[in-house]
């Protein structure tokens, strides 16, 4: 690893990048054309930025897809979203995902916001 991550959170999004990294360097084509999906998907469109991260978020609890919750609660905080925003979001993809997404909420969501919240400062 690059550097010494501060907390759980910043690990996460760090091991994601070497591993992305790593990916890259075996795949380049592949990972050129999903890296411009992903951001043709992303960018602001009739959709904002912060309505995408949002979606995104809710979808990654649905899916249990945990390196996704991290980072996409990072994207939520990133495009300007408040806690409440991503809380209510958070109750949309509990009405879909049940306990599964709710337990994966309280706990690496509310963690992560808290840790990014602690990196910026």
């Amino acid at each position: 690893m690059e550097s010494e991550a501060r907390n759980s959170t910043e690990a996460a999004l760090l091991h994601y990048k070497e591993g992305l990294g790593s990916f890259t360097e075996k795949m380049p084509a592949l990972a050129e054309h999903y890296n411009a999906f992903t951001q043709e998907c992303f960018k602001e469109g009739s959709l904002s930025k912060r309505e995408k991260q949002l979606i995104a978020l809710g979808i990654s609890l649905y899916s249990q897809d945990e390196y996704c919750i991290i980072y996409h609660t990072k994207g939520c905080l990133d495009q300007g979203c408040s806690e409440e925003e991503i809380l209510e979001s958070i109750g949309v993809s509990a009405a879909f995902g049940g306990g599964a997404s709710m337990s994966q909420a309280v706990t690496l969501v509310q963690e992560s916001m808290e840790e990014l919240r602690q990196l910026k400062q």
